[in-house]
C-alpha cells in the first residue's frame, strides 16, 4: 500500500536562522504575485489527517496520480502550490465540498521518488490562503485562492500571551517523551506571536478539526489564546500521565528491591547453612497468593496478614492462628466460576433419564435455564424450597439439576443444627474456629456458583447459641447475600452465584421471614402407577447392579412389582419400596451365592414367598356400612392417609366425650360439629330431648398417633348424624373439608395426597368442598378416571351423598282395648 499526502512527519519550524544557506538550497523564496482582487491561481494538493502551517517545514509523501500531476506541473512551472486539509480523511477522490475551504500557500522543495512508487516532496509552508474556487480538476486540480494577510502589529496582551504559552509550552515539552527536547528553544527564538501559536499547534496531538480551527483564526493574540487553552487541556492530560508512571515505576522498583534483597538472603543463608523454614513456608505462602486470583480487598488482606506472620516469632501462639486464616481464605474460590450448560434440550434429557414424573419442578428448571439463556446478566438465582413426603426424590433431584447445568453440586444437612454460628462460623479470638458450613461448602465446591443443596431446612433448632434460621435470612436473600459476612473470615463473600435448593417435609415450623424469601415448590406422592414405572425404569436396574445379578436373566414380573407396591409398602415416596426390591434381591443372592436353584422370574407368588405374608390389606375399608363410622381423609409429612372416625351414644346427660389423642383444633371441630346437629335435629327427625339424655363418645382409632386440624369436620359431623339418626354410612364413600356451625364447608389442603390415600384404601366416590375444585387439575387422568369427586357447599350435601336414605316411617296401628273377660268363680266343692 503507497502512503500518500496525509502523512507529514518533522513538524517543526523553519531552520532557516540556525542553518544559514538552507533558505536558498532548498525553498526558492518566492511568493506569487496576486492579482489587482488579491487572487492567486495554483496546482492544488488535497491533505488527509494533517493541516500544514504558514512558516512550517514538513515532508509529504504524494501517491494519488493527480497529486502527482500537480506536484510535476508546480517543478515544471517553478510555482508555488495550494494545499488544503480533507473534512473526511477516508474520501479517495475528494470533490470541492470535501475539502477545507482555508489552507496555505506552499513553496516545494526537493522531491525524492519512494521505493513504493510514491513521491516525498518536501514543503514549507508561506501564508494562508482562501479557496475561491476549482478552476481544474483533470488532469489536475488547480485553485483560485484569495491571500489573506495576517496584521502584523500587537500591544501588551499579545506580548503576555506570547510568555504564558511559552510557560506552557515549556512544561508540556518536558512531561511529553514524545516531542523533541529542542522544540522549546525553537519556540523561544520565535518573535512573532502568529508564527508562535501555529508553531505550538502543529507540534500538539489534536484532532485534524482543532488544527483547522487554529490556521482560520487570523488574529494572532486570538489565536494564542486558543493555543493556550490547548495547551493546558494537553498538560493535564500529561501530568496524570506523568503520575500514573511514577506510581508504577515506583511500585516495580520496591518489588525489584523486595525480590533482591529477599535473593540475597537466601543465597546468604544457603552458604552459611542455615536454612530458615519458617521462612521458606512464609515464602511459600507468599507465592500461592501472587499466583491465586482474589479481588482488591481480599488481596489486601492476606497481604496485611503474611506481613503480620512474618513480623512474628516461629514460636508465636498465634503464628498458627494467622497460619490457618490464610490457607482457608486462599483456598476458598473469590473469582472462579464454571460454565454453565444452558442447553434447554440437553437439561430435559438429563432431568427424564434421571427422574420419572415431578413435572412442576422440571419445568421450572428449565424455565430458569432458559431465561439465564436469553438475558444471563440481568437474571437473579432463584430460591427454591421442595417441600414434600419423605421418599419423593427432592434430594437426587438437586443433584440431577446440578450435573444438568454443569454445575458442581454440594450439599449439607441442617437436620438438628441449633448453633448460629454453624451457619456464620466463629469469631477468630476462639480457640480451634473455624469458618462456617457455608463457607466449608464453597471450599469443596471449588467455584463460587455451584448448586447449594440446603437439607431437611424444616428441621432447624434454636437455643442460648442463637437462632440458625435467622442466620439464613442473609443466605437465602437475594438482595443480601452479595455481601454474607462470616464471622471468621471477616470479609465479604459473594453468594449470589450460588443456586440454592431447600428441601423440606412441610413448612409448619419454618419461620415465615424465612418461607418469604423461598420459591415453594410441592412434592406429591405418587400414585401405583408412577411407582411401578419408577420401579422399571430405575429401581430394579439399580438393586440388580448393586447386588451383583445384573449379568443374571432375572426378571421383576408387572405382577410381582404390583404386590410389592400393594401389599408391603404404603408410602406417598418410594424409599421403602426400594428397600423391599433389595430384599428380594438379597434373598436372591444368597441362593446365587450358595449355588441353589434361584427363580429367573418374580412374579406375585414368588415375591410372597420371599418377603413372607403380606404386610398391608389393599382393602382397608370396613366389611359393611355401619352407623357412626365415617371415613375421613387426612394430610401428613409422610403423604395422604385415611382415619375412621367412630360414634357411639349411651344413655347419660349430654357429655361429650373424645378419644384418639386429638388435638386442639380437631377437638374445636368436634364441639362445632355436635352444635350443628342439634341445631338441625327438627330437619333430621332428631328428638332434641335425646341430646339431653344421652352420652356422646368420639374416637379415631390408632390413638398412638397424634391427630388433629380442620379437615375431619364433616367427618365428625356425618358420623353425629349417622349415630343420631340410625342412617349407616357408606363404607366406600370418603370425605375431608372443615364445617362451620351454620353447615358450611370450607376448603383444605392436600386434595392430592389425600384422594391418592383414599384410592389406595378401596374407596370409589370422595367428597370435598366446592372451593377445592382447582386442585383438581393437579389430580393426574388415572386417579380422577377411577375416583368419582362430589363437590359440596354444606354439610346437607355431604349427608345426601354418604349417607342411606332414611327408611320411610311405619305409623304404628293402635292396639285394640278388648273387655275384659269374666271372672269365674271358684267352684265350690261338692258337699
Amino acid at each position: 500500500m503507497s502512503l500518500d499526502e496525509e502523512f507529514g512527519f518533522g513538524q517543526y519550524p523553519d531552520l532557516l536562522d540556525a542553518m544559514p544557506g538552507l533558505e536558498d538550497d532548498l525553498f526558492p523564496q518566492r511568493e506569487e504575485i496576486a492579482d489587482e482582487d488579491g487572487h492567486i491561481e495554483l496546482a492544488f494538493l488535497p491533505l488527509r489527517d494533517i493541516v500544514l502551517f504558514p512558516q512550517m517545514v514538513m515532508p509529504l509523501f504524494v501517491g494519488r496520480e493527480r497529486s502527482l500531476a500537480a506536484v510535476k506541473a508546480a517543478i515544471a512551472n517553478d510555482e508555488n502550490m495550494v494545499v488544503a486539509a480533507q473534512k473526511d480523511s477516508d474520501v479517495p477522490d475528494p470533490t470541492a465540498s470535501d475539502i477545507y475551504s482555508l489552507g496555505t500557500e506552499i513553496t516545494i522543495g526537493k522531491a525524492l521518488k519512494m521505493p513504493d512508487n510514491s513521491t516525498s516532496v518536501l514543503a514549507q509552508g508561506r501564508r494562508r490562503v482562501e479557496i475561491v474556487e476549482f478552476t481544474q480538476w483533470e488532469p489536475y486540480i488547480r485553485v483560485r485562492a484569495k491571500v489573506i494577510y495576517e496584521p502584523m502589529d500587537w500591544d501588551r496582551n499579545t506580548e503576555a500571551l506570547m510568555r504564558a504559552v511559552l510557560t506552557l509550552f515549556e512544561k508540556t515539552v518536558m512531561l511529553n517523551r514524545n516531542m523533541p527536547e529542542d522544540a522549546y528553544t525553537f519556540a523561544i527564538n520565535i518573535d512573532e506571536p502568529g508564527w508562535m501559536a501555529d508553531f505550538v499547534a502543529s507540534t500538539l496531538n489534536i484532532p485534524i478539526d482543532m488544527r483547522q480551527d487554529v490556521l482560520e483564526t487570523f488574529n494572532p493574540s486570538e489565536r494564542l489564546q486558543k493555543v493556550s487553552m490547548l495547551l493546558a487541556k494537553e498538560l493535564e492530560v500529561l501530568e496524570l500521565e506523568d503520575q500514573i508512571h511514577s506510581r508504577v515505576q515506583q511500585e516495580m522498583d520496591r518489588s525489584q528491591r523486595e525480590h533482591f534483597l529477599r535473593e540475597q538472603m537466601r543465597v546468604i543463608q544457603g552458604e552459611l547453612g542455615e536454612g530458615d523454614l519458617f521462612s521458606q513456608e512464609i515464602s511459600e505462602v507468599r507465592e500461592l497468593a501472587a499466583s491465586k486470583p482474589l479481588p482488591d480487598v481480599v488481596r489486601a488482606k492476606v497481604d496485611k496478614e503474611i506481613a503480620r506472620l512474618g513480623a512474628m516469632p516461629p514460636m508465636s501462639p498465634e503464628v498458627g492462628i494467622i497460619r490457618t486464616y490464610i490457607d482457608w481464605v486462599l483456598s476458598l474460590p473469590w473469582l472462579e466460576t464454571s460454565e454453565d450448560n444452558l442447553d434447554v434440550a440437553h437439561a430435559a434429557e438429563v432431568l427424564d433419564n434421571d427422574h420419572y414424573g415431578l413435572e412442576k419442578v422440571k419445568d421450572r428448571i428449565l424455565e430458569y435455564i432458559a431465561v439465564k439463556k436469553i438475558a444471563s446478566n440481568k437474571m437473579r438465582s432463584p430460591i427454591l424450597c421442595f417441600v414434600g413426603p419423605p421418599g419423593t426424590g427432592k434430594t437426587s433431584i438437586g443433584r440431577s439439576i446440578a450435573n444438568a447445568l454443569g454445575r458442581e453440586f454440594v450439599r449439607i444437612s441442617l437436620g438438628g443444627v441449633r448453633d448460629e454460628a454453624e451457619i456464620r462460623g466463629h469469631r477468630r479470638t476462639y480457640i480451634g474456629a473455624l469458618p462456617g458450613r457455608i463457607i466449608q461448602a464453597m471450599k469443596r465446591a471449588g467455584t463460587r456458583n455451584p448448586l447449594f443443596m440446603l437439607d431437611e431446612i424444616d428441621k432447624l433448632g434454636n437455643d442460648f447459641r442463637g437462632d440458625p434460621a435467622a442466620a439464613l435470612l442473609e443466605v437465602l436473600d437475594p438482595e443480601q447475600n452479595y455481601s454474607f459476612a462470616d464471622h471468621y473470615l471477616d470479609l465479604d463473600y459473594d453468594l449470589s452465584q450460588i443456586l440454592f435448593i431447600t428441601t423440606a417435609n412441610y413448612l409448619d415450623t419454618i419461620p415465615p421471614a424465612l418461607q418469604d424469601r423461598m420459591e415453594v415448590i410441592e412434592f406429591s406422592g405418587y400414585l401405583e402407577e408412577e411407582k411401578l414405572e419408577i420401579c422399571r425404569q430405575f429401581l430394579v436396574t439399580q438393586q440388580l447392579e448393586a447386588h451383583g445379578l445384573d449379568d443374571l436373566d432375572l426378571e421383576f414380573a408387572d405382577d410381582g412389582l404390583r404386590t410389592v407396591v400393594r401389599a408391603y409398602t404404603q408410602e406417598a415416596g418410594v424409599r421403602n419400596l426400594e428397600r423391599e426390591v433389595a430384599n428380594v434381591c438379597r434373598k436372591v443372592a444368597r441362593d446365587v451365592a450358595e449355588e441353589r436353584p434361584y427363580p429367573t422370574q418374580i412374579t406375585a407368588e414368588k415375591v410372597e414367598e420371599l418377603l413372607g405374608p403380606p404386610r398391608f390389606n389393599q382393602e382397608m375399608l370396613q366389611d359393611e356400612d355401619q352407623v357412626g363410622i365415617a371415613t375421613g381423609a387426612a394430610w401428613t409429612a409422610a403423604g395422604g392417609d385415611i382415619l375412621f372416625i367412630e360414634v357411639n351414644l349411651m344413655p347419660g346427660k349430654g357429655n361429650l366425650t373424645l378419644t384418639g389423642q386429638l388435638g386442639d383444633v380437631m377437638q374445636e371441630s368436634a364441639r362445632a360439629a355436635l352444635t350443628y346437629t342439634r341445631s338441625q335435629a327438627e330437619v333430621l327427625g332428631i328428638d332434641s330431648e335425646r341430646f339431653e339424655k344421652t352420652d356422646i363418645h368420639v374416637h379415631l382409632p390408632e390413638g398412638a398417633v397424634p391427630k388433629d386440624g380442620p379437615s375431619a369436620g364433616v367427618s365428625l359431623a356425618t358420623a353425629l348424624i349417622s349415630a343420631f339418626t340410625n342412617r349407616p354410612i357408606y363404607r366406600d364413600v370418603s370425605m375431608t373439608g372443615e364445617t362451620t356451625l351454620r353447615g358450611r364447608v370450607l376448603p383444605v389442603g392436600g386434595i392430592r395426597e389425600k384422594a391418592l390415600a383414599a384410592r389406595r384404601a378401596g374407596i370409589t366416590k370422595f367428597i370435598l368442598p366446592k372451593k377445592n375444585e382447582r386442585d383438581l387439575e393437579n389430580i393426574p387422568e388415572k386417579l380422577r378416571d377411577n375416583l368419582e369427586f362430589v363437590l359440596v357447599e354444606k354439610v346437607s350435601e355431604v349427608i345426601a351423598a354418604a349417607m342411606h336414605p332414611p327408611r320411610p316411617h311405619i305409623r304404628k296401628r293402635p292396639s285394640r282395648k278388648h273387655p275384659p273377660l269374666p271372672k269365674i268363680p271358684p267352684s265350690t266343692p261338692p258337699s
